[in-house]
């Protein structure tokens, strides 16, 4: 047995193996003895088929397969010895002449090779690294919602500003049907808000759909019509109303303290508003978080340049899957994963150059906070030990859950690392003003 590489280039190579008879002939003569031993060939009994019989039937097969095996082991056990970094698999090199009648055999692979670069992670032009805050706006937007959210609803005799209607739109010859509950502020033109003022329960009135919501749409979700109809839809229809009601805001007492954040913890609207923005602003941590490694993504992607064994990975691409594609559809499916590939190789220098590991107690840890954070959206703030253990050992028997969890790990290491070492530039954002910014 023989084994060789040439280098063709700093990325491609090519691996040579030689292999003889005495390589692989004792293994082939074994796999037939057992053959000959267990052989049920009708015309003769068990164990005493001829070996030549048994070589005219399976001797190739057994052959070829064999060689396979031992061509496999001495290729994986050449890389793992001479540590070749590769992309993709090695792709065997056709060989139209090749004949198996022969007693020694020579195979080609080629290899695609992982480039060689640096990652400068404290780039020449800063990275926004946000910082979301919770400005005024938002917090009283929030109580407001609270405030509805936790307040009453109470029966009115009669329309007027504010309110929710109630009833059902009718329309015989487009087979319109349907119950409905809106606000005035969904209603587009002032006369047909004219035309609900001052009506009651039972009164049945006729609009136009043309123009009758401010948001077309609303057609669709009231009526029950198609999206394309309700752009174009222009009859007329009946409204009956079966309700008025009008939502009461909940009070900013202590009751209302009590029941969002547990007894005394919260006693007046400024400790009310201080709590919010404590908790709008830790939820915007995991956007942010997420923003920034987004962008350093990109970043490194911009500024790390190395070249990729290209017309290897296509032809890796075309053949490895479930269905070989052709040339075209290698080729675009290796332009849309370029970029990916591009940064698990940066990714992966990273963690190897930084000893990054991730460790099972460190998967368990983030397990329990988050099922502890879970618990907690369901009032349970106090889980006992065994309960959060027994849960967390269901999770962690999930081979998939497991493995995201690992990624979620990494990720965070790779965050944290990125926070001490990266050139940031650190920008204080409303949450509304981060969206303008970041989603354009």
């Amino acid at each position: 047995m023989n084994i060789t590489r040439e280098n063709i280039d700093e990325l491609n190579a090519v691996v040579k193996v030689e292999i003889s008879k005495d390589d692989y002939n004792p293994k082939v003569e074994q796999v037939l003895k057992n053959y000959k031993k267990t052989a049920n060939i009708p015309g003769f009994r068990k164990g005493h088929v001829p070996m030549g019989f048994i070589k005219k039937q399976y001797g190739q097969a057994v052959l070829v397969d064999e060689v396979n095996k031992l061509l496999q082991e001495t290729l994986n056990k050449f890389i793992n010895e001479e540590k070749i970094e590769l992309l993709g698999n090695p792709l065997p090199k056709d060989q139209p002449d090749f004949n198996w009648d022969k007693d020694d055999y020579t195979f080609e692979f080629e290899l695609g090779l992982s480039p060689k670069f640096d990652v400068e992670v404290n780039t020449k032009k800063p990275i926004t690294h946000y910082k979301i805050v919770a400005d005024d706006k938002m917090i009283d937007n929030q109580i407001k919602t609270i405030q509805k959210q936790y307040g009453k609803i109470q029966t009115k005799n009669e329309v007027e500003e504010g309110v929710n209607v109630t009833g059902i739109f009718t329309n015989q010859e487009e087979n319109i049907d349907n119950d409905a509950t809106f606000s005035l502020d969904k209603i587009k033109g002032k006369r047909n808000v004219n035309k609900l003022i001052g009506a009651k329960v039972g009164d049945k009135l006729t609009f136009s759909t043309k123009n009758l919501f401010e948001d077309d749409h609303d057609l669709m979700h009231f009526l029950k019509v198609d999206h394309d109809k309700a752009h174009d839809l222009e009859i007329d229809v009946d409204f009956e109303i079966t309700e008025i009601s009008e939502q009461i805001p909940a009070d900013l007492d202590q009751e209302l303290f009590d029941k969002l954040f547990g007894k005394d913890n919260v006693k007046t609207v400024t400790e009310l508003k201080e709590k919010i923005k404590e908790d709008a602003e830790k939820q915007f941590v995991q956007q942010s978080d997420q923003q920034l490694l987004n962008d350093v993504t990109e970043r490194l992607i911009e500024d790390t340049k190395f070249d990729l064994p290209d017309e290897f990975l296509q032809r890796w691409i075309q053949v490895s899957g479930e269905k070989e594609l052709s040339a075209e559809e290698a080729k675009e499916e290796y332009e849309k994963s370029e970029k990916g590939l591009r940064f698990q190789l940066i990714e992966g220098k990273l963690i190897q150059e930084n000893k990054m590991q991730v460790t099972f107690d460190e998967i368990k840890d983030m397990t329990k906070d988050r099922i502890k954070m879970q618990m907690a959206q369901f009032g349970q703030t106090n889980p006992s030990d065994k309960d959060l253990e027994d849960i967390t050992a269901r999770v962690l028997s999930n081979q998939e859950e497991v493995r995201k969890i690992s990624e979620q790990v990494m990720n965070q290491k790779l965050l944290d690392f990125y926070k001490e070492n990266a050139n940031l530039k650190t920008k204080e954002v409303t949450y509304e003003n981060f969206v303008k910014e970041v989603y354009q």
